[in-house]
């Protein structure tokens, strides 16, 4: 059963990959337009967070089965 909590736990799941995703590209293309160093600290930010935000969502839908 989904909630809005498991919701917005998802949708931050997804939003915090796709930056992560983002990230790769622009530190795999050798030229980050934010410049390595925040390009970097947002993919060590946003890596961990997809996981956790992921796990949460599927924590709270099972505890509303």
């Amino acid at each position: 059963m989904w909630t809005p909590k498991s919701s917005l736990f998802l949708a931050g799941s997804c939003l915090t990959a796709i930056s992560a995703t983002g990230a790769i590209f622009e530190l795999s293309s050798g030229q980050p337009d934010w410049g390595v160093l925040p390009t970097a600290i947002l993919l060590g930010v946003c890596a961990p967070l997809g996981v956790i935000f992921f796990l949460a969502a599927v924590k709270d839908a099972r505890a509303n089965l």
